[in-house]
């Protein structure tokens, strides 16, 4: 027979479980209900090692195929989703490897030229942040942090782990690198609060692994078209659920993969539909880092109110 284990299983420590129907009303800038950010995730890769996600079955090293696969999204994809962001005047959080300081430089100053958030994200995506131990994991994300602002001119706020690989510790130790925000975890539709070990606290802010270019282009096979019509639907949903409560959207992009033209043709369609709804005021489009600062004044005015 199997083994009973009665009482309560082993659980995270960092925030309780609360249901979407008991949380306090709020709203975001402007009167919004619904908040919206782009989360495009550029990323470099090492040549002949490492990890990735692959178009076709994994070969012998060095991977010309699925290395130079994703080398499109820096070289062609990510210019074709600045411009159409542009276009469509959508500020965008940019999700970068600091391995782009050394392999195309052009493409960070270009979002920061247009004021978009640049959020950490790792070294390289050719490795995993879970299986370092506790010093090599402080290491990266400081050595991460100081290059963003050195490079950039601005520590990041916010962090994304290569892969989503984090260590029990990952969230601690983002906290005590002066990292005021998580994307890791996709466990809600709200910001939600963490505890760390230094008592300072950190924001998950919501990030998608369903309306996520990846899982669903990659993993599921979801044509371009289908993608699209995806967004466009959970916004809509969103936006009716969003006149209940505040919530946030994100949308996870890939330049190597929404950068290719026919997509970018469906994604075109899409963020139209999204742009449409920002005359009615009921859309805030920001970035994850604007988030953040706005549940931080939230908390901030609900501590003086109580105190």
């Amino acid at each position: 027979m199997p083994a009973i284990y009665p009482g309560q299983l082993p659980d995270h420590g960092r925030f309780p479980y609360q249901p979407i129907t008991r949380r306090a009303d709020y709203q975001w800038p402007g009167g919004a209900r619904l908040a919206v950010y782009l989360a495009l995730n550029i990323e470099h890769f090492a040549f002949g090692e490492g990890l990735g996600a692959m178009i076709g079955p994994p070969s012998p090293q060095p991977d010309v195929l699925n290395y130079s696969w994703r080398e499109y999204g820096n070289r062609v994809g990510v210019w074709r989703c600045l411009e159409l962001f542009d276009e469509l005047k959508l500020p965008a959080a940019a999700l970068i490897n600091t391995a782009l300081y050394d392999h195309c430089p052009e493409v960070v100053v270009a979002c920061a030229a247009r004021g978009d958030e640049l959020v950490g994200h790792g070294h390289s995506n050719a490795e995993r942040q879970g299986v370092l131990d506790e010093q090599a994991e402080h290491e990266l994300l400081a050595l991460c942090r100081d290059r963003m602002r050195a490079r950039s001119g601005a520590a990041p706020a916010g962090w994304l782990s290569p892969w989503i690989s984090e260590s029990k510790l990952t969230p601690d130790l983002l906290a005590e690198a002066g990292y005021r925000y998580t994307l890791n975890w996709c466990h809600d539709d709200q910001p939600v609060r963490m505890k760390t070990r230094n008592g300072q606290g950190l924001w998950a802010i919501p990030y998608p692994q369903e309306l996520n270019d990846i899982p669903m282009i990659v993993g599921r096979q979801l044509d371009g078209k289908d993608f699209a019509q995806m967004i466009v639907d959970n916004f809509d949903e969103m936006l009716e659920q969003s006149r209940q409560q505040p919530l946030v959207m994100g949308i996870a992009l890939h330049p190597y993969l929404v950068g290719q033209p026919y997509r970018l043709r469906h994604l075109r369609r899409a963020l139209q539909h999204l742009a449409a709804a920002r005359e009615r005021g009921e859309v805030w489009f920001t970035t994850p880092g604007a988030i953040c600062t706005h549940m931080d004044r939230l908390a901030h005015t609900r501590t003086e109110t109580t105190a």
